[in-house]
């Protein structure tokens, strides 16, 4: 059994991952300062509540539980927030993570998965976009993941750090049995706001363009299901864990699915309308945006198992509906 510190363990993705940990007899030690997270998503090992940037908080969760390792997920997300609000993200994106890796090296731990994202790559030149292409954010957000993942790299090249950055593309879906999901505040993801108004929750959703230059006007993306993300997080720790150098790596399907195939796919899953109205495109939104997977195969034996979009809704479905005071089934 190995004792895996969770940075951020209390949010939609950390959450997924402890359960993982838990379920093949590892102990996830969740360290949150629930800011966005939820200690109700904390089921499968100790809560230590503390903020990322507070040195000695760390340097006491690391002396008490003696980590094997440690995985991030302690990031501000939400790209709109990142615009209006750089300095916060800056200083919790970057600043954090500079505070854990001292942490890290005063307690003579290496191994660190961190939580990265498809958003370094920008607007990218070619489709699917492989681990090698040129990183060109267009976010704040995307910056501060491009910066740490800089850090990581010249960190591991003094000796101190072997690292996996994780670079996923769209996070999406809930535990099969509704235990878990997302519970975003404000919710900014598609499926989740489909399935809201689907419920008849608000008002209709807002399809930001529909004369992209795909087969229905609408912008394509890879939607990876939360429980594949768990795999191959779990798979990347393996590597760490017996030693295997440090590496960045694409985790998607390597496969497209519109806005306007979500919604219809939200349709047939709820047996119920999703309402929207054609808005004008959001500057920055790419039209299309999928994996090349190659690498996660052939380093970590990945094959998402869960991420068909009657899977991905269906779960998602099962974990929101009865929050809502809807029939989920």
């Amino acid at each position: 059994m190995a004792t895996i510190l969770v940075v951020g363990g209390a949010g939609y993705i950390g959450s997924h991952i402890c359960r993982a940990l838990a379920g093949r007899g590892d102990l996830p030690v969740v360290f949150d300062n629930l800011s966005a997270g939820h200690a109700h998503a904390v089921k499968w090992g100790p809560l230590v509540r503390g903020d990322i940037r507070d040195d000695a908080a760390l340097d006491r969760v690391l002396s008490n539980h003696r980590p094997d390792g440690v995985m991030h997920f302690a990031a501000h997300i939400e790209v709109g927030e990142g615009e209006r609000s750089p300095l916060a993200f800056w200083d919790n994106n970057v600043g954090g993570v500079i505070c854990l890796l001292k942490a890290m090296d005063r307690a003579g731990i290496a191994p660190l998965v961190f939580s990265s994202t498809c958003a370094v790559y920008g607007d990218p030149e070619t489709v699917p976009i492989s681990e090698e292409d040129p990183r060109t954010p267009v976010s704040v957000y995307g910056q501060t993941k491009k910066v740490v993942e800089d850090l990581l790299a010249d960190t591991a090249k003094a000796g101190r750090l072997r690292y996996a950055s994780l670079r996923y593309f769209n996070a999406c879906g809930a535990s099969p049995d509704g235990e878990i999901g997302e519970e975003h505040d404000p919710e900014t993801h598609l499926i989740p706001n489909a399935l809201k108004v689907a419920a008849g929750l608000g008002a209709a959703m807002k399809l930001f363009g529909d004369d992209y230059p795909t087969p229905d006007g609408t912008c394509i993306r890879d939607y990876i299901h939360v429980m594949d993300l768990a795999d191959a997080h779990l798979r990347a720790l393996d590597l760490l864990l017996r030693g295997h150098d440090s590496f960045a790596c694409n985790i998607g399907t390597g496969k497209g699915l519109s806005v306007r195939e979500i919604l219809n796919a939200v349709e047939a899953a709820t047996g119920r309308v999703v309402p929207h109205e054609i808005a004008p495109r959001r500057e920055g939104d790419a039209v299309l945006l999928t994996a090349d997977t190659r690498r996660a195969r052939s380093l970590l034996g990945f094959e998402p198992q869960w991420s068909d979009a009657t899977q991905i809704i269906a779960d998602a479905w099962r974990f929101h509906a009865p929050r809502w005071g809807v029939p989920s089934e």
